[in-house]
């Protein structure tokens, strides 16, 4: 049974100011000799937040608990917009249906998943797109961009199913803005309304969960 997940966006006014980014999970093993050995525990990255330091005054604190109440703590998933990483393009580049390649077809196959790769000459990482934004998702085949209805997507998982499949070798490529699928970290919330006031920063810790 799949998790419970509600398609609605953490307050975008209080991820300004958050913190937080990737994480990885990696094994060392130093040997006798002074060498190591290290080894990637996780596939994909995770992504961890924290909201405490965006609330300013009593309205945000309101709106958090809100928030928090509705998702009944940790048990709905929810969106969150990374402030630094939303897009398909750079910070400051408008998003192009070419940004981000999906794979090539091969005349049969008409979904494909939406994917950012990090990095290029040495071992890019593609990171699966679950949640992108709804009307913002644009294709191109080897370079063309395709009409809208040439495809749906799919908003809730990142699929992107075709009509009629690519012909074979043509490159799918897209771009796109998307959330975060994250839950809250913990089932409890102790907000200080004075210290908050007085710019003492809370903690709200918010985890990135896997497609």
């Amino acid at each position: 049974m799949p998790a419970p997940f509600h398609e609605v966006r953490f307050p975008v006014n209080l991820s300004y100011g958050s913190r937080g980014g990737p994480e990885r999970r990696t094994e060392i093993v130093t040997l006798g000799s002074g060498d190591e050995e290290r080894n990637a525990l996780w596939r994909h990255s995770r992504r961890t937040y924290n909201a405490g330091p965006a609330l300013r005054t009593a309205q945000d604190v309101a709106l958090l608990l809100a928030f928090f109440e509705e998702r009944r703590g940790p048990l709905h998933g929810f969106r969150w917009r990374d402030t630094f990483d939303h897009a398909s393009a750079p910070p400051g580049v408008a998003v192009r249906p070419t940004d981000q390649v999906l794979g090539r077809g091969d005349g049969r196959t008409t979904t494909f998943q939406l994917v950012k790769t990090y990095g290029g000459a040495f071992s890019p990482y593609a990171r699966p797109i679950a949640k992108p934004v709804a009307g913002s998702v644009r294709l191109a085949l080897d370079g063309v961009a395709q009409a809208p209805e040439r495809a749906s997507v799919d908003t809730t998982t990142g699929l992107v199913t075709f009509r009629t499949a690519p012909a074979a070798g043509a490159l799918v490529s897209a771009g796109f803005a998307f959330d975060v699928p994250v839950r809250f970290a913990s089932d409890r919330i102790a907000v200080d309304h004075q210290a908050v006031q007085a710019g003492l920063v809370a903690d709200i810790p918010v985890i990135e969960l896997r497609p």
